[in-house]
């Protein structure tokens, strides 16, 4: 017999190693499941890490969202268990459904969970996407043909771009009970991550396109860049403006082909930039009454792995309209200048000829005429040379006047007197008024102001037809009054049409005019007055008006120069009145 105290002890002791070996057991356990639990966070977290870059491998500087979700939903079987994975994307016209299948489902598992997304889509957006088209592409496993079970695990992760909902991933399982929140928090994570990086991405872009589109809001030429299919992706208001593009929305390649048609081949001219890889340049195209240079070019990559690829194409519309005229201005000045010598000149020559024969010379009448004409085919050379000079030095901004106090009134009444005997040549009726106000004494340059007068009379003179009317005029202009009212209240003939409306603002000056019952100047013509070389038809007279167009673009710089304005009134059929003022 074992004595009760032994058995007492035996009992402690094996009841302490009981204890013990459970204690034991417990805590390996529990050791065992922190180190699965510790494992499956590594697992997890080697997931994100891998998963986050190959996206970043593979999808670079990519703004294509879809790209993303399909390196996505490609690597998600390494992570989760699903019989699904699939996602909806919203589109302007339609909805993009997509669907990776892990295991063999049915027809009606797939209908039901693009029901789910759609009403998901509804619920998120705010817009009830029922009606919406669908496009939907399915991949993996071959779904069966018999109804099988439905969706029992599912859970949804809104796809969000710079605060904007873009669609939906769902992952779903016809087992329920399997998605835990730690699956989906890193699931979560990863779209999060990969939205956040895209928005990023879309804010620099933005930035970037910003800037572009100002710059091509800037510029003046017509500007076009079209992508390698020749979709129009930037177009400027001076290329709109060009083919009379008013639509708010975009035009497109087909509208600069339709509106050159005939003109320009837009798209062969793209597509040969493009396919070829060169610089096309087209001169001189003519297209709504304008004329434009157009440059062709293809647009190539300067960074990342695409360089030196051609992203696109762009075509610059440069107008060269002005160009043009200045060309042709150029040509009928030459033309002109050539026709104003040769008469002069050959006048010079016929009469060194015949001067060179003794019995001319010994004709002391006959010899005084030929001097006489040897006179005046030199001065006319002379005042054609002098007006080149005076432009050069108009232009040089050297041109001078020389003040002195006179009396305009003698300039005036002189002036009149001279081309009298030219008005009742031609039957023109040529009156002075000059008003009582007018100072004896002007600081003016007699002999500038005089070349003045002598344009613009000859100039009235020349377009008045006969039994017509040519009146001077002199008189005070008061600063605040429009100068037509004030010669109109002093009963004094004016042509008030196509007046610059500013006379108001002139500071008190003497106001000196033409006024003639001419045939008038067109409005379009009016703009064209005052310029170097400008001439215009509009006269069946026109062949008897010669000259080098420069007589008013002088008188203007001796105006300017005397610290006054020239100015015209005119209105076809009525007459016109050329005006300039000399500040008191």
């Amino acid at each position: 017999m074992i004595p009760p105290e032994i058995l007492f002890v035996v009992l402690i002791f094996a009841a302490l190693y009981i204890a013990v070996v459970f204690f034991s057991y417990l805590g390996l356990r529990r050791m065992k499941r922190d180190v699965l639990e510790q494992g499956r966070d590594a697992k997890r977290h080697i997931y994100e890490i891998a998963i986050l870059k190959e996206i970043g491998d593979r999808t670079g500087y990519s703004l294509n969202i879809q790209k993303i979700l399909d390196i996505i939903v490609g690597s998600l079987n390494q992570f989760l268990e699903y019989s699904a994975v699939s996602y909806m994307l919203l589109g302007p016209a339609k909805i993009m459904f997509k669907a990776d299948l892990d295991e063999s489902v049915s027809p009606q598992f797939i209908k039901d969970i693009r029901t789910r997304m759609l009403g998901a889509l509804s619920a998120l957006s705010g817009r009830n996407l029922s009606g919406t088209e669908v496009e939907e592409t399915i991949t993996g496993a071959i779904m069966q043909g018999a109804a099988t079970g439905l969706a029992q695990s599912y859970f949804n992760i809104p796809l969000v771009i710079g605060e904007q909902l873009v669609g939906v991933l769902t992952v779903s399982n016809t087992k329920p009970g399997l998605y835990k929140e730690s699956e989906m928090e890193i699931l979560y994570k990863i779209v999060n991550q990969a939205s956040q990086a895209v928005t990023k991405l879309e804010e620099v872009v933005k930035t970037e396109q910003g800037k572009i589109a100002a710059m091509l809001e800037s510029m003046l030429e017509g500007v076009v860049m079209t992508d390698t299919d020749y979709r129009v992706i930037a177009v400027n208001p001076a290329a709109k403006l060009v083919i009379g593009h008013k639509e708010k929305n975009a035009p497109t390649i087909f509208d600069f082909m339709d509106a050159f048609k005939g003109a320009l081949d837009v798209r062969g001219k793209l597509e040969e930039a493009i396919k070829l890889d060169k610089i096309l340049t087209i001169p001189e195209v003519f297209f709504g009454n304008k004329y434009y240079q157009v440059v062709v070019s293809p647009v190539k990559s300067n960074v990342g792995l695409t360089k030196g690829g051609i992203l696109g194409g762009v075509i610059i519309f440069h107008d060269i309209t002005h160009e043009k005229e200045a060309e042709k201005m150029r040509n009928d000045f030459t033309s002109m200048m050539v026709h104003e010598l040769r008469s002069p000149l050959g006048n010079i020559k016929k009469i060194g000829e015949m001067m060179r024969s003794s019995k001319i010379l010994e004709d002391k009448k006959v010899s005084s005429e030929y001097v006489s004409m040897l006179y005046e085919s030199s001065s006319s050379m002379l005042d054609l040379v002098n007006d080149l000079l005076d432009v050069a030095k108009l232009e040089a901004g050297k041109f001078a006047v020389e003040k002195n106090p006179i009396d305009i009134k003698e300039i005036l009444t002189e002036r009149v007197k001279f081309f009298d005997a030219t008005a009742r040549d031609a039957e023109i009726n040529l009156k002075l008024f000059v008003g009582d106000d007018v100072p004896d004494n002007i600081s003016v340059d007699p002999k500038r102001i005089t070349q003045v007068m002598n344009n613009l009379l000859s100039n009235s003179l020349s377009y008045t037809p006969k039994m017509g009317t040519v009146t001077v005029v002199c008189f005070i202009h008061k600063n605040g009054l429009a100068i037509g009212e004030e010669a109109r209240g002093a009963s004094i003939p004016w042509v008030l049409d196509n007046m610059s409306p500013f006379t108001t603002v002139i500071p008190n000056s003497v106001v000196i005019a033409v006024t003639d019952t001419g045939e008038g100047i067109s409005t379009e013509n009016i703009e064209k007055l005052f310029n170097k070389f400008t001439q215009f038809a509009s006269s069946v007279r026109q062949s008897e008006h010669k000259g080098t167009g420069l007589g008013l673009v002088i008188a203007k710089g001796i105006v300017e120069a005397h610290g006054g304005v020239i100015g015209v009134g005119s209105k076809q059929g009525l007459g016109s009145t050329f005006y300039f003022t000399i500040p008191l």
